[in-house]
């Protein structure tokens, strides 16, 4: 495994901010941090944090992920099978573990913003798929590429 992080801590970390203008429905901005990762066994470790009330990109976790609230509070609306939408809500301490395909969903910090720790594992090495606000035009994003992203300062996700 490639540790980029050996503290969870936010004040230790390199945090690299993500915006999307061109997202009208809400606000896209948030921070992420890569912990570790090892692409042979599918594994990519990461840190993920919201302002007040600001979203990361709709997207679904094609990777099993192991979800921990470190911070704030995570907020999610998921689209069911049905077309019909769940809420989520999850605070300071609270864990999920979410199978490989997830639902599509938007997520989005509490009112305090909040701080979440990803853990995911990828047979195939995709961890997302990204919608845009229709849910359409998805776009894929690999560990190889998040990682490559990483190395070079790049922002990981951005539409190809």
């Amino acid at each position: 495994m490639n540790i980029i992080s050996r503290s969870f801590d936010p004040k230790l970390v390199e945090w690299r901010n993500v915006t999307d203008p061109d997202c009208k429905e809400f606000k896209v901005d948030f921070d992420y941090s890569l912990l570790g990762y090892d692409i042979k066994s599918g594994r990519l470790d990461m840190l993920l944090r919201y302002a007040s009330l600001s979203h990361c990109r709709r997207h679904r976790h094609v990777a099993s992920t192991l979800t921990m609230v470190l911070e704030g509070e995570q907020h999610l609306t998921e689209w069911q099978l049905d077309g019909s939408k769940r809420s989520i809500s999850r605070k300071k301490g609270d864990y999920a573990l979410a199978g490989a395909d997830a639902l599509p969903h938007d997520e989005r910090g509490g009112e305090s913003g909040g701080t979440v720790l990803l853990s995911m594992h990828a047979q195939d090495g995709i961890l997302f798929e990204y919608f845009d606000e229709n849910m359409e035009n998805g776009w894929t994003l690999s560990i190889d590429e998040y990682v490559d992203n990483w190395e070079k300062g790049l922002i990981y996700g951005q539409k190809k």
